[in-house]
C-alpha cells in the first residue's frame, strides 16, 4: 500500500491517516477488513439472486453462488483480495472464522466464513447435508476455494483462457458439493 500516494490524492498529508489509527499495522488492518467486507457484501449480493425453488436445490445453488462471487471478486479485485487475505487483520482487526464465542453468526453478517457456514447450516436444515457432517465443513470448502483462487489470481492458473478458468470454477464446486 502507498500511504503517500493516497494521502497526495486525497490532498491530506501522508502522516494524516495516523491521526485514526495507532500505527502502519492498525491502518493495513482497517483496510483489510474493508475488503474482507466488500467480499461478503458480495457474496451476499450473489445468495439473493438465486431463486426461490424447491428447499435443497436452492441450499446447494446458494452454496455454489457465494463460491463463485468468492472466486469472481479475486478474478476481478486482485488487489482487494489479496488485501483482504493479507494477514493485516490478525493485528487489530478480525480474521475470517468461527465466533469467538462459538455460537452462530447472524446471517447479515457481511464475514465470508460467516456467510459460509449460513449456507452450510442452511443444507443442514433443509436435509440436504447429514448433522454429523456438518463439523469443520467449513474448513474443506473454503480451502478448495480460496485455493483455486490462489491458481488464478498468482499461481501457474493465472494465464488460462477464459473458459478453462469457467470449467476449473464449476470443476471445483462440484467438488465441494460431492465432498461434504
Amino acid at each position: 500500500m502507498v500511504l503517500r500516494a493516497v494521502s497526495r490524492e486525497a490532498g491530506v498529508s501522508h502522516n494524516a491517516a495516523y491521526r485514526h489509527f495507532a500505527d502502519h499495522q492498525d491502518l493495513l488492518a482497517a483496510v483489510a477488513a474493508r475488503c474482507m467486507e466488500q467480499l461478503g457484501l458480495l457474496m451476499t449480493e450473489r445468495t439473493a439472486l438465486v431463486p426461490p425453488d424447491e428447499p435443497v436445490p436452492r441450499a446447494w445453488a446458494r452454496l455454489a453462488a457465494i463460491g463463485r462471487a468468492y472466486l469472481d471478486f479475486a478474478l476481478t479485485e486482485h488487489g482487494w483480495f489479496r488485501t483482504a487475505f493479507s494477514g493485516a487483520t490478525t493485528h487489530g482487526g478480525t480474521p475470517a472464522g468461527p465466533h469467538p464465542d462459538g455460537g452462530p453468526r447472524p446471517d447479515h453478517d457481511t464475514d465470508p466464513y460467516t456467510l459460509l457456514g449460513a449456507r452450510l447450516d442452511e443444507l443442514v436444515a433443509v436435509g440436504a447435508l447429514p448433522a454429523a457432517r456438518r463439523p469443520g465443513a467449513e474448513y474443506a470448502a473454503w480451502s478448495a476455494v480460496h485455493g483455486l483462487a490462489g491458481l488464478l489470481v498468482d499461481g501457474p492458473l493465472r494465464d488460462l483462457p477464459a473458459d478453462e478458468v469457467q470449467v476449473a470454477i464449476e470443476t471445483v464446486l462440484a467438488a465441494v458439493a460431492r465432498g461434504l
